[in-house]
Protein backbone atom coordinates (compact mmCIF):
# COMPACT_ATOMS: atom_id res chain seq x y z
CA UNK A 1 0.00 0.00 0.00
CA UNK A 2 1.86 3.68 -0.61
CA UNK A 3 0.68 6.01 1.49
CA UNK A 4 2.21 9.62 0.83
CA UNK A 5 3.53 11.99 3.41
CA UNK A 6 0.14 14.32 3.76
CA UNK A 7 -2.05 10.90 4.39
CA UNK A 8 1.02 9.25 6.32
CA UNK A 9 0.62 12.69 8.59
CA UNK A 10 -3.21 12.19 8.73
CA UNK A 11 -3.18 8.84 9.25
CA UNK A 12 -0.17 9.18 12.02
CA UNK A 13 -2.68 11.97 13.71
CA UNK A 14 -5.75 9.91 14.11
CA UNK A 15 -4.39 6.16 14.63
CA UNK A 16 -5.10 4.66 18.08
CA UNK A 17 -1.94 5.03 20.19
CA UNK A 18 -0.96 0.96 21.02
CA UNK A 19 0.22 0.17 24.40
CA UNK A 20 0.98 3.60 25.77
CA UNK A 21 2.81 2.52 28.86
CA UNK A 22 5.12 4.44 31.07
CA UNK A 23 6.63 0.40 32.02
CA UNK A 24 9.60 -0.67 29.95
CA UNK A 25 10.05 -3.51 27.98
CA UNK A 26 11.55 -6.39 29.69
CA UNK A 27 14.77 -6.23 26.91
CA UNK A 28 15.19 -2.49 28.21
CA UNK A 29 16.06 -3.00 31.09
CA UNK A 30 19.15 -2.63 33.68
CA UNK A 31 21.91 -2.02 31.47
CA UNK A 32 24.83 -4.53 30.62
CA UNK A 33 28.44 -3.83 30.46
CA UNK A 34 29.35 -1.10 27.99
CA UNK A 35 26.39 0.97 28.64
CA UNK A 36 23.91 -0.81 26.23
CA UNK A 37 20.64 -2.89 26.20
CA UNK A 38 20.58 -6.58 27.17
CA UNK A 39 20.97 -8.33 23.63
CA UNK A 40 21.78 -5.55 21.71
CA UNK A 41 23.42 -5.85 18.46
CA UNK A 42 25.66 -3.11 16.66
CA UNK A 43 24.13 -2.11 13.68
CA UNK A 44 26.39 -1.90 10.44
CA UNK A 45 29.00 1.40 10.32
CA UNK A 46 26.82 3.10 7.48
CA UNK A 47 23.57 3.10 8.89
CA UNK A 48 23.04 7.29 8.64
CA UNK A 49 23.65 8.84 12.05
CA UNK A 50 19.89 10.74 12.16
CA UNK A 51 18.61 13.24 13.91
CA UNK A 52 15.10 11.37 13.08
CA UNK A 53 13.57 14.35 11.39
CA UNK A 54 12.59 12.11 8.42
CA UNK A 55 11.00 14.55 6.03
CA UNK A 56 14.78 16.04 5.65
CA UNK A 57 16.08 12.58 5.69
CA UNK A 58 14.06 11.76 2.98
CA UNK A 59 15.15 14.98 1.16
CA UNK A 60 18.68 14.13 1.90
CA UNK A 61 18.49 10.59 0.22
CA UNK A 62 16.85 11.71 -2.51
CA UNK A 63 19.93 14.46 -3.12
CA UNK A 64 22.65 12.22 -3.29
CA UNK A 65 20.24 9.75 -5.42
CA UNK A 66 18.85 7.20 -2.51
CA UNK A 67 16.10 6.22 -0.60
CA UNK A 68 15.22 6.22 3.08
CA UNK A 69 14.82 2.61 4.79
CA UNK A 70 13.17 2.68 8.21
CA UNK A 71 14.62 0.06 10.46
CA UNK A 72 12.05 -0.67 13.83
CA UNK A 73 13.82 -3.16 16.04
CA UNK A 74 14.12 -4.09 19.52
CA UNK A 75 17.26 -5.00 21.55
CA UNK A 76 17.17 -8.72 22.33
CA UNK A 77 15.64 -9.86 18.98
CA UNK A 78 16.82 -12.75 17.32
CA UNK A 79 15.25 -11.54 13.98
CA UNK A 80 16.25 -7.85 14.18
CA UNK A 81 20.29 -10.58 14.90
CA UNK A 82 19.59 -12.44 12.18
CA UNK A 83 18.95 -9.17 9.68
CA UNK A 84 21.72 -7.45 10.65
CA UNK A 85 24.39 -10.48 11.02
CA UNK A 86 22.36 -13.04 8.35
CA UNK A 87 21.38 -10.69 5.74
CA UNK A 88 24.03 -7.34 5.70
CA UNK A 89 27.00 -9.63 6.84
CA UNK A 90 26.63 -10.72 3.03
CA UNK A 91 28.76 -8.36 0.80
CA UNK A 92 26.27 -8.24 -1.93
CA UNK A 93 23.21 -7.39 0.08
CA UNK A 94 25.43 -4.96 2.15
CA UNK A 95 26.44 -3.40 -0.51
CA UNK A 96 22.92 -2.91 -2.90
CA UNK A 97 21.77 -1.44 0.45
CA UNK A 98 24.64 0.51 1.08
CA UNK A 99 24.63 2.36 -2.19
CA UNK A 100 20.88 3.06 -2.86
CA UNK A 101 19.59 3.71 0.73
CA UNK A 102 19.67 5.52 3.67
CA UNK A 103 18.86 3.59 6.62
CA UNK A 104 17.80 4.82 9.64
CA UNK A 105 16.73 2.58 13.07
CA UNK A 106 13.84 3.30 15.36
CA UNK A 107 13.79 1.98 18.57
CA UNK A 108 10.01 0.53 19.14
CA UNK A 109 10.74 1.05 23.14
CA UNK A 110 13.02 4.10 22.69
CA UNK A 111 12.12 7.54 23.37
CA UNK A 112 14.43 9.84 20.99
CA UNK A 113 12.10 12.57 19.27
CA UNK A 114 10.89 11.85 16.08
CA UNK A 115 9.39 14.54 13.40
CA UNK A 116 7.60 13.32 10.39
CA UNK A 117 4.92 14.83 8.22
CA UNK A 118 4.60 18.22 10.76
CA UNK A 119 3.93 15.47 13.53
CA UNK A 120 6.18 15.67 16.83
CA UNK A 121 6.88 11.69 18.52
CA UNK A 122 9.01 9.62 20.56
CA UNK A 123 10.26 6.85 18.76
CA UNK A 124 8.08 4.36 20.75
CA UNK A 125 4.61 5.97 20.14
CA UNK A 126 5.58 6.67 16.20
CA UNK A 127 6.19 2.57 16.22
CA UNK A 128 2.80 2.61 18.14
CA UNK A 129 0.79 4.37 15.69
CA UNK A 130 2.08 2.71 12.61
CA UNK A 131 0.98 -0.77 14.35
CA UNK A 132 4.49 -2.00 14.56
CA UNK A 133 4.10 -5.67 16.40
CA UNK A 134 7.21 -7.37 14.49
CA UNK A 135 10.88 -6.70 14.76
CA UNK A 136 12.55 -6.30 12.38
CA UNK A 137 10.00 -4.08 10.44
CA UNK A 138 10.90 -1.98 7.47
CA UNK A 139 9.65 0.70 5.68
CA UNK A 140 10.78 1.76 2.37
CA UNK A 141 10.49 4.96 0.46
CA UNK A 142 10.94 5.81 -2.74
CA UNK A 143 12.29 9.50 -3.85
CA UNK A 144 9.10 11.45 -3.57
CA UNK A 145 8.85 10.39 -0.08
CA UNK A 146 5.54 7.40 -0.49
CA UNK A 147 6.05 4.55 1.76
CA UNK A 148 6.43 2.01 -1.24
CA UNK A 149 6.76 -1.10 0.50
CA UNK A 150 6.97 -2.76 4.09
CA UNK A 151 7.53 -5.69 5.48
CA UNK A 152 6.63 -7.27 8.42
CA UNK A 153 9.62 -9.38 10.52
CA UNK A 154 12.52 -10.68 9.47
CA UNK A 155 13.16 -12.17 5.57
CA UNK A 156 15.37 -15.03 4.48
CA UNK A 157 18.27 -12.99 2.20
CA UNK A 158 16.77 -13.97 -0.83
CA UNK A 159 13.53 -12.71 0.00
CA UNK A 160 14.69 -9.43 1.55
CA UNK A 161 17.08 -8.84 -1.78
CA UNK A 162 13.92 -9.37 -4.00
CA UNK A 163 12.45 -6.93 -1.58
CA UNK A 164 15.41 -4.48 -2.22
CA UNK A 165 15.30 -4.74 -6.32
CA UNK A 166 11.00 -4.40 -5.94
CA UNK A 167 11.75 -1.08 -4.19
CA UNK A 168 14.42 -0.03 -6.54
CA UNK A 169 12.81 -0.65 -9.89
CA UNK A 170 9.68 -2.49 -9.92
CA UNK A 171 7.09 -1.08 -7.52
CA UNK A 172 6.52 1.55 -10.26
CA UNK A 173 4.95 -0.84 -12.87
CA UNK A 174 1.70 -1.62 -11.45
CA UNK A 175 3.16 -4.77 -10.24
CA UNK A 176 1.90 -6.27 -6.61
CA UNK A 177 4.86 -7.25 -4.14
CA UNK A 178 3.35 -10.29 -3.36
CA UNK A 179 3.54 -11.54 -7.13
CA UNK A 180 7.17 -10.31 -7.71
CA UNK A 181 8.37 -11.54 -4.71
CA UNK A 182 6.89 -15.95 -5.79
CA UNK A 183 9.18 -14.87 -8.89
CA UNK A 184 11.76 -13.72 -7.75
CA UNK A 185 12.96 -15.39 -4.74
CA UNK A 186 11.69 -19.32 -5.45
CA UNK A 187 14.64 -21.65 -3.45
CA UNK A 188 13.86 -25.49 -3.66
CA UNK A 189 10.91 -26.16 -1.59
CA UNK A 190 8.52 -29.35 -0.80
CA UNK A 191 5.71 -27.51 -3.97
CA UNK A 192 2.95 -28.70 -1.94
CA UNK A 193 -0.04 -26.99 -0.51
CA UNK A 194 -0.47 -28.98 3.06
CA UNK A 195 -4.31 -29.95 3.85
CA UNK A 196 -3.60 -32.23 6.29
CA UNK A 197 -4.29 -29.75 9.46
CA UNK A 198 -7.40 -28.40 7.76
CA UNK A 199 -10.14 -28.75 10.14
CA UNK A 200 -12.68 -26.71 7.81
CA UNK A 201 -12.52 -27.81 4.31
CA UNK A 202 -13.61 -27.01 1.04
CA UNK A 203 -16.26 -26.50 -0.62
CA UNK A 204 -14.93 -23.07 2.00
CA UNK A 205 -17.75 -20.87 2.91
CA UNK A 206 -16.24 -19.18 5.54
CA UNK A 207 -19.15 -17.28 6.81
CA UNK A 208 -20.58 -20.36 7.96
CA UNK A 209 -17.49 -20.94 10.58
CA UNK A 210 -19.37 -18.59 13.05
CA UNK A 211 -18.84 -19.71 17.14
CA UNK A 212 -15.36 -20.34 16.70
CA UNK A 213 -12.07 -18.03 15.72
CA UNK A 214 -10.98 -19.26 12.49
CA UNK A 215 -7.44 -19.10 10.96
CA UNK A 216 -6.68 -18.95 7.25
CA UNK A 217 -3.23 -19.73 6.35
CA UNK A 218 -2.92 -18.11 3.14
CA UNK A 219 0.21 -20.44 1.38
CA UNK A 220 1.54 -21.38 -2.11
CA UNK A 221 3.32 -24.17 -3.26
CA UNK A 222 7.00 -22.82 -3.53
CA UNK A 223 7.16 -21.85 -0.21
CA UNK A 224 10.24 -22.68 1.99
CA UNK A 225 8.42 -21.14 5.37
CA UNK A 226 5.75 -22.73 4.87
CA UNK A 227 7.53 -26.20 4.57
CA UNK A 228 8.97 -25.19 7.96
CA UNK A 229 5.55 -23.90 9.45
CA UNK A 230 3.96 -27.22 8.49
CA UNK A 231 6.41 -29.83 9.28
CA UNK A 232 7.67 -28.39 12.28
CA UNK A 233 6.07 -25.63 14.37
CA UNK A 234 2.97 -27.09 13.44
CA UNK A 235 3.69 -31.01 14.49
CA UNK A 236 4.58 -29.30 17.82
CA UNK A 237 2.58 -30.82 20.65
CA UNK A 238 1.53 -27.48 22.14
CA UNK A 239 0.72 -25.81 18.60
CA UNK A 240 -1.68 -28.83 17.80
CA UNK A 241 -3.89 -27.94 21.26
CA UNK A 242 -4.02 -24.54 20.18
CA UNK A 243 -4.76 -25.45 16.69
CA UNK A 244 -7.65 -26.59 18.17
CA UNK A 245 -9.12 -23.57 19.43
CA UNK A 246 -9.63 -22.66 15.57
CA UNK A 247 -11.57 -23.45 12.37
CA UNK A 248 -7.81 -24.02 10.55
CA UNK A 249 -8.33 -23.74 6.63
CA UNK A 250 -5.42 -23.81 4.24
CA UNK A 251 -5.73 -21.91 1.02
CA UNK A 252 -3.45 -21.47 -2.02
CA UNK A 253 -3.01 -17.70 -2.45
CA UNK A 254 -3.12 -17.55 -6.00
CA UNK A 255 -5.83 -20.55 -6.47
CA UNK A 256 -9.09 -19.73 -8.40
CA UNK A 257 -11.23 -22.01 -6.32
CA UNK A 258 -14.21 -19.75 -5.26
CA UNK A 259 -14.90 -19.65 -2.09
CA UNK A 260 -17.39 -17.52 0.20
CA UNK A 261 -16.01 -15.11 2.73
CA UNK A 262 -16.55 -14.30 6.53
CA UNK A 263 -19.18 -11.57 5.49
CA UNK A 264 -20.98 -13.64 2.86
CA UNK A 265 -18.95 -12.17 -0.02
CA UNK A 266 -18.08 -14.94 -2.89
CA UNK A 267 -14.86 -14.35 -5.29
CA UNK A 268 -12.21 -16.57 -5.44
CA UNK A 269 -9.18 -17.20 -3.34
CA UNK A 270 -6.82 -15.38 -5.15
CA UNK A 271 -9.51 -12.62 -5.25
CA UNK A 272 -9.61 -12.56 -1.34
CA UNK A 273 -6.29 -12.42 -1.36
CA UNK A 274 -5.82 -9.53 -2.72
CA UNK A 275 -8.44 -7.45 -1.14
CA UNK A 276 -6.63 -8.93 2.04
CA UNK A 277 -3.58 -7.43 0.55
CA UNK A 278 -1.94 -10.59 1.52
CA UNK A 279 2.04 -9.97 0.50
CA UNK A 280 3.43 -12.83 1.90
CA UNK A 281 3.64 -16.53 2.24
CA UNK A 282 3.02 -17.92 4.86
CA UNK A 283 0.32 -15.33 6.20
CA UNK A 284 -1.91 -16.80 8.80
CA UNK A 285 -5.22 -14.39 9.05
CA UNK A 286 -7.29 -14.75 12.27
CA UNK A 287 -11.16 -13.75 11.90
CA UNK A 288 -13.40 -13.78 15.03
CA UNK A 289 -16.70 -15.25 15.41
CA UNK A 290 -18.70 -12.62 13.69
CA UNK A 291 -16.13 -12.96 10.87
CA UNK A 292 -13.88 -9.69 11.56
CA UNK A 293 -10.32 -9.45 10.96
CA UNK A 294 -8.44 -9.52 14.60
CA UNK A 295 -4.73 -9.94 13.92
CA UNK A 296 -2.48 -11.25 11.10
CA UNK A 297 1.01 -12.75 11.01
CA UNK A 298 2.85 -12.06 7.75
CA UNK A 299 6.79 -12.34 9.22
CA UNK A 300 8.98 -15.56 9.20
CA UNK A 301 8.54 -16.49 12.78
CA UNK A 302 9.47 -19.47 15.04
CA UNK A 303 7.24 -21.84 16.88
CA UNK A 304 7.07 -19.43 20.04
CA UNK A 305 5.69 -16.54 18.22
CA UNK A 306 4.02 -18.72 16.19
CA UNK A 307 1.90 -20.30 19.21
CA UNK A 308 1.72 -16.80 20.77
CA UNK A 309 -0.02 -15.40 18.16
CA UNK A 310 -2.45 -18.18 18.67
CA UNK A 311 -2.88 -17.90 22.58
CA UNK A 312 -3.47 -14.08 21.67
CA UNK A 313 -5.99 -14.43 19.78
CA UNK A 314 -8.17 -17.63 21.21
CA UNK A 315 -7.52 -16.38 24.43
CA UNK A 316 -9.26 -12.85 23.95
CA UNK A 317 -6.46 -11.04 25.39
CA UNK A 318 -6.14 -9.01 22.30
CA UNK A 319 -8.88 -7.24 23.54
CA UNK A 320 -7.28 -6.04 25.94
CA UNK A 321 -3.54 -5.82 25.35
CA UNK A 322 -3.31 -4.14 22.21
CA UNK A 323 0.80 -4.12 21.86
CA UNK A 324 1.80 -7.75 20.97
CA UNK A 325 4.92 -7.30 22.07
CA UNK A 326 4.07 -6.60 25.65
CA UNK A 327 2.12 -9.84 25.81
CA UNK A 328 4.59 -12.06 24.28
CA UNK A 329 7.18 -10.64 27.02
CA UNK A 330 4.36 -11.26 29.89
CA UNK A 331 3.52 -14.72 28.23
CA UNK A 332 7.43 -15.96 28.15
CA UNK A 333 7.56 -14.49 31.49
CA UNK A 334 4.65 -16.73 32.81
CA UNK A 335 6.05 -19.69 31.15
CA UNK A 336 9.41 -19.44 32.50
CA UNK A 337 7.78 -19.28 35.89
CA UNK A 338 5.90 -22.35 35.40
CA UNK A 339 9.19 -24.12 34.91
CA UNK A 340 9.02 -24.16 30.75
CA UNK A 341 12.05 -22.78 29.74
CA UNK A 342 11.30 -20.46 26.69
CA UNK A 343 13.97 -20.56 23.63
CA UNK A 344 12.21 -18.20 20.93
CA UNK A 345 14.21 -19.60 18.01
CA UNK A 346 13.56 -22.96 18.48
Amino acid sequence: MIINVVKLCAFLLMTFIVGMMSASAKTEGTLAEGMVNPGYVEQPAWFKNSFLDLDDDINEARKSGKRLMLFFYQDGCPYCKKLLQDNFGQRDIAKKTKSNFDVVSLNIWGDREVSFAGVETIEKDFAARLEVMYTPTLIFFDEEGKAVLRTNGYYHPAKFNAALDYVLGHHDKKEKFRSYLARSSAVKTKGKIYKDIESFKAPYDFSKAAGKYTLVMFEQKQCVECDELHNDILKRKESKELLARFNVSVLDMWSEDKIVQPKGKKSSVREWAKQLDIQYAPSLVYFDPDGNEVFRSDAYLKSFHVQSVMDYVSSGDYKTQANFQRYIDARANKLEEQGVHVDIMK
